[in-house]
């Protein structure tokens, strides 16, 4: 016996087991898939070889990895199962090889049509729908390919998928139904007593971006790529976070149907699911092999320009009855392949590690390369996205790195490749200091990012100063962007406390200022100075400190100065304040450079006291323990009056409708916010009723 072979063909399937394990359960791979693809090309090799190694634990005798325990386990009425992969043409070629063998027929079948079907193979998570009678019952996720996880509520919320086929009206016997513009014609459908797809549960591309872009704008975390933000976004517990995530949805194939035949062939089965409204991915339909290469290629072209990510091509008999009958080898039906894309990967040397800071104060470390061609580009730098991803790969200066690049997406660092190393390169430390003010970072547990937190950080200064003067802060009018960059271009301010000394001949000297547009912003900087204290604390821009949480502080203190001495046990005594949230406030005050910041304020005016005692006749509490969200236009108050009134009296206001919310105040012109309500039976108050509310409870 090869004692060192079995050895590594044991160590093989346990690594597979591991990556398949951190991909399919816990949506978080440390490998890409081509360097997961290649384990198991290596395992199958190993036993091709010595198939009497071969155990029920081997990766190769099964589809997936268990389901989490925390959603109910579902069985599948059939097996869901993977495909075999093919890396090449002439693996496409090998594959067709071996199938004609098996069945003549495989050779005649083009003369009734297509014989093959090519599909872009989705990188989202695979989705089993279940309908009765027409309407949406039952998903799950697809699991080991035995059993899965129960979804339903999460995959309710997805746009895209029907909860009630058909999603034309009409009863069967009825005639055919015209499509709107009455050029052709769609037929109704007979609707299955019991009906069981397959589909792809993603985000499209545009939708990831703009997520990131709210969620990086919201202080929150972002995520890195859509396939795994889809996947945890279907496995979260709360239905209303996934309903705020823009997952879309196709569906490819037909599990179990009853009472309707089953279509004969894969573009009936599309065009029959697409008939009862499921979205369906496009497809191509190609007598030989030459046309299948062509059509996989053209998906090549287009995948830097697809809305979806696409990790290749799924290649299937169109006669299903055909591949039906093919059968399966180990866990891979016959029938079908796919073909991945060629990765874009290489190897070359890092360099050093950079750490760059964000206008929001996150520290991001980038990687400065030995220059590398990729797909025709010179690549010098790649993102290290964050230091957790540095730690987790063990990603060290002098290391050889797998490097990835996708059409014009920033080049980035996969992983080191370990076996190269020569024992000299040593672990990276992050920086205790921000390289560009000098000042001590800040890092919380259970958080991903690293901070610089002080307000006067040159390379925060723009984005610092832009949020202090907007609306929900200190609403400076005429104060937009392009102004502030002006302003910090021709270092007229260094600090927000700046923007109170200004003089009108320094704003005159400036491209695009006259006597009236000077004075105009003169006079909006000097209105600012009586904003209430909760506006001045939002203003501050201290990392997880929103309005509804600076109003909260601004009802337990008296000023800034009182704010800066409370513990972390006083301010997690305040609803809502957790201990990272009660240390973020804690450590913003403690820095010397932001108790400067203070008491430049101070010296120029802009110093409130708090607003939220009321007079002997009123309650602060009356709304206390109430959450409140505003929607159109009200007849005298404005919405930020409203929201004062509101949290003046002990209420809280937050901007989306939730089974949290008590009521929704309801203006004219209002938005989608008045049918969650409704959908969710919700009370709703206009104007006076919001009034009438607080006096009749006090």
């Amino acid at each position: 016996m090869d004692t060192s072979l079995l050895q590594q063909y044991e160590k093989l399937k346990q690594a597979i087991l591991f990556h398949s394990y951190r991909y399919h359960v816990l949506d978080a791979p440390i490998i890409s898939d081509y360097e997961y693809d290649q384990l198991v090309i290596e395992l199958r090799k190993i036993e091709a070889v010595h198939p009497e190694w071969i155990s029920a634990d081997s990766p190769t005798q099964r589809t997936g990895a268990p389901p989490l325990d925390k959603f109910v386990k579902v069985k599948h009425p059939a097996p869901i199962l993977s495909l075999a992969n093919a890396f090449t043409a002439a693996d496409v070629y090998t594959w067709y090889e071996r199938i004609r063998k098996l069945d003549e027929r495989i050779e005649t079948v083009a003369a009734s049509g297509a014989a093959f079907v090519v599909e872009p193979k989705i990188d989202g998570l695979t989705v089993v729908l279940h309908y009765r009678n027409g309407f949406f019952i039952q998903g799950a996720t697809r699991g080991d390919g035995e059993i899965g996880e129960d979804i339903t509520m999460n995959l309710r919320t997805i746009r895209a998928l029907p909860l009630r086929i058909p999603v034309v009206p009409g009863s069967e016997g009825d005639e055919p139904k015209l499509k709107a513009n009455n050029t052709s014609i769609i037929p109704t459908p007979r609707i299955p007593d019991y009906l069981v797809v397959r589909g792809e549960a993603f985000i499209n591309i545009p939708d990831f971006e703009a997520l990131n872009q709210r969620l990086e704008k919201a202080g929150e975390k972002t995520y890195l790529n859509p396939r795994n933000t889809a996947a945890g976004s279907l496995r979260q517990l709360d239905s209303t976070l996934t309903a705020s995530r823009p997952l879309t949805l196709l569906v490819y194939q037909i599990i179990t149907i009853e009472r309707v035949g089953r279509p004969k062939t894969q573009v009936e089965t599309l065009t029959y699911l697409q008939s009862l409204g499921f979205p369906v991915p496009e497809h191509t339909s190609c007598l030989d092999l030459e046309s299948v290469i062509n059509a996989y290629q053209n998906l090549v072209d287009r995948r830097d320009k697809a809305l979806y990510e696409m990790d290749g091509a799924v290649i299937k008999l169109n006669d299903l009855q055909l591949a039906s009958d093919l059968g399966f080898v180990g866990k891979d039906p016959r029938g079908a392949i796919a073909y991945k894309f060629p990765a874009r990967e290489v190897t070359t040397t890092l360099r050093e590690i950079r750490v760059n800071v964000g206008r929001t104060g996150v520290l991001t470390p980038n990687a400065v390369l030995e220059p590398v061609k990729i797909g025709g580009v010179i690549v010098e730098n790649a993102t290290l996205h964050n230091f957790d991803f540095i730690f987790e790969k063990d990603i060290r200066p002098g290391d050889r790195v797998m490097v990835k690049r996708a059409g014009d997406v920033i080049p980035y660092i996969i992983g080191p490749v370990v076996e190269a190393r020569t024992g000299s390169e040593e672990c990276y430390i992050p920086p205790e200091t921000c390289p560009a003010c000098d000042q001590p970072v800040e890092h919380l547990e259970g958080e991903v990012a690293w901070y610089c937190v002080n307000a006067a950080c040159p390379a925060q200064l723009v984005r610092n100063i832009e949020h202090y003067v907007s609306r929900g802060a200190m609403d400076i009018v005429g104060l937009g962007i392009k102004i502030v960059e002006q302003l910090v271009d021709a270092g007229l301010i260094h600090d927000v406390a700046d923007l109170y000394t200004l003089r009108k001949e320094q704003l005159l000297s400036l491209e695009g200022f006259a006597d009236k547009k000077a004075d105009n912003l003169l006079g909006a900087i000097a209105d600012s100075r009586t904003r209430p204290l909760a506006r001045l604390i939002t203003a501050l821009g201290i990392r997880g400190v929103g309005e509804v949480m600076a109003a909260d502080l601004a009802r337990n203190f008296t000023n800034l100065d009182s704010l800066s001495c409370a513990s972390l046990e006083d301010l997690q005594t305040i609803e809502g304040i957790g201990p990272n949230i009660a240390q973020a406030l804690v450590d913003w005050f403690t820095r010397s450079a932001n108790q400067q910041l203070l008491d430049k304020l101070r010296k120029v005016g802009v110093f409130p006291e708090s607003e939220s005692k009321l007079s002997s006749s009123e309650n602060p509490s009356t709304l206390a323990g109430l959450t409140f969200v505003i929607t159109g236009t009200l007849p005298v108050f404005s919405r930020e009056e409203a929201k004062a009134f509101i949290e003046a009296h002990g209420g809280k206001v937050t901007d989306s409708v939730s089974r949290k919310t008590s009521y929704l105040v309801l203006g004219e012109s209002p938005g989608s916010k008045l049918e969650k309500a409704q959908a969710l039976g919700m009370p709703v108050l206009d104007e006076a009723g919001l009034r009438l509310l607080v006096t009749s409870r006090r």
